[in-house]
């Protein structure tokens, strides 16, 4: 917790001079009643009274006052806010690989499915674009706020040869950059964008994975990917069955390397889920918010307490 205005928390000297001077009351009081000799006389002079009553309306009133000077001292705390603006690019890997059916149908279907719901779960303000992956990269819808040629698309995927993963990356890099030039204002700050690639497979035509990352991490763009698909699944290929797992150590690095975060799905549901967790980490941030409010509310609550007991055991506020 960060304060606004930490100079205030001096206060909270006051409130230990206070506990002091109250410890030191009772320990008179004591000695005082030890000293007196007549106990029968004692008691008509200075009557029992409820002390853990007492005690217990002067701790809530401590508890006030230390709430109440935390709260004028502006504390701050991280809040889940939502995003104004941001650009994210879905990637998904076409390559021959996804007409495994490991995944019910395939996973080229399953893909397609979960990709349609992912436009649609993803908060309106963020702009959102399609990229599709296989022997190459292309841009099939620049980031929009609207919804239906994005799912169109994914509706018109076409299965290729190979899987270039770097390219996808690199594809993606530039249409959000495109995208920002053409969108922000000259002097302000581009919305904070990031990559969403989905894949079945292994790097194996175009431009190394590793430049593609050194790129995403000079643009400070965050890639989260998802590794898709069962490790047993297969295709066939020219009259030959062929594995094909998904690379998950080289998605996982991507992800750890841009600071994006790395999944697995070997279903439709948890396709749906994973795109349903990337789509609430997208539309929110965290910010460090004034929350000084919660502590005056408390503060005065418990301060309130202390004086409702006061009367109702004393009959008096002191």
């Amino acid at each position: 917790m960060h304060f606004l205005s930490p100079g205030w928390l001096l206060l909270l000297i006051v409130v230990a001079v206070l506990v002091a001077a109250y410890v030191l009351l009772q320990l008179r009081r004591k000695v005082f009643v030890a000293r007196f000799s007549n106990l029968e006389l004692l008691g008509s002079v200075a009557p029992r009274r409820p002390g853990w009553r007492r005690h217990l309306t002067f701790a809530l009133l401590i508890a006030g006052l230390t709430v109440l000077t935390i709260g004028v001292a502006q504390p701050t705390a991280a809040v889940r806010v939502p995003r104004d603006r941001a650009t994210v690019v879905l990637a998904i890997d076409v390559s021959l690989s996804m007409e495994a059916t490991d995944v019910l149908p395939s996973r080229i279907q399953a893909a397609q499915m979960a990709g349609k719901k992912f436009a649609d779960l993803l908060p309106a303000r963020i702009n959102l674009g399609l990229v599709s992956f296989g022997g190459n990269a292309s841009v099939l819808v620049s980031p929009t706020l609207d919804r239906d040629p994005v799912k169109k698309a994914i509706d018109g995927l076409k299965l290729q040869e190979s899987t270039a993963i770097g390219e996808a990356i690199f594809t993606s890099l530039q249409a959000i950059s495109v995208f920002s030039q053409a969108t922000t204002a000259k002097g302000e700050r581009p919305p904070p964008a990031r990559i969403v690639l989905l894949s079945d497979g292994t790097n194996t035509v175009g431009r190394p994975v590793s430049e593609a990352v050194a790129a995403a991490k000079k643009a400070h763009v965050q890639i989260s990917t998802i590794a898709f698909g069962t490790p047993n699944g297969t295709v066939t290929y020219k009259g030959d069955t062929l594995a094909v797992p998904a690379d998950r150590s080289t998605l996982h690095a991507i992800a750890d390397e841009t600071g994006g975060s790395f999944h697995t799905a070997a279903s439709v549901q948890e396709l749906e889920q994973v795109y349903q967790n990337i789509g609430s980490q997208i539309g929110y941030t965290t910010q460090q918010r004034d929350v000084s409010w919660r502590f005056l509310a408390i503060g005065l609550f418990v301060l309130f307490a202390a004086a409702g007991t006061s009367m109702l055991w004393a009959g008096r506020l002191v």
